[in-house]
């Protein structure tokens, strides 16, 4: 069982995506927005981050920044989860760190396939 981060401010996204993850058998941790993920990931260390981009006070792309150059959590994969469809977007988000991009409607299939991927190394 890995322990994922999930930071939305969407409480209907959090909740959708909660499901997915628990479904798997993995633990769900929650932040509703990226300075609250930034800090669950430093006190939590979780296995994976699932990041929205679109949020207050610090956006996904600056909290996946963040995390990244942390010594204690730069390991972790982060995977943004965003309606930002642009491929400079996508772009700009792996510069910052993260391991996957996945746009808003997600396909449930395609987000268990990235975790999955993610947490056996790849």
């Amino acid at each position: 069982m890995a322990r994922i981060l999930i930071v939305d401010d969407s409480p209907s996204q959090l909740m959708g995506m909660k499901r997915i993850v628990e479904k798997l058998g993995h633990e769900a941790l929650s932040a509703e927005d990226g300075a609250q993920g930034v800090e669950v990931a430093k006190a939590n260390v979780p296995d994976l981050i699932l990041m929205d981009v679109v949020m207050p006070n610090l956006n996904g792309f600056q909290a996946t920044r963040a995390i990244s150059k942390e010594a204690t959590t730069a390991h972790i994969p982060i995977v943004l989860v965003t309606t930002k469809d642009q491929e400079t977007d996508k772009v700009w988000g792996m510069r910052q760190g993260a391991k996957a991009y996945i746009t808003k409607p997600f396909n449930e299939a395609e987000l268990v396939a990235v975790i999955n991927k993610l947490l056996v190394g790849g």
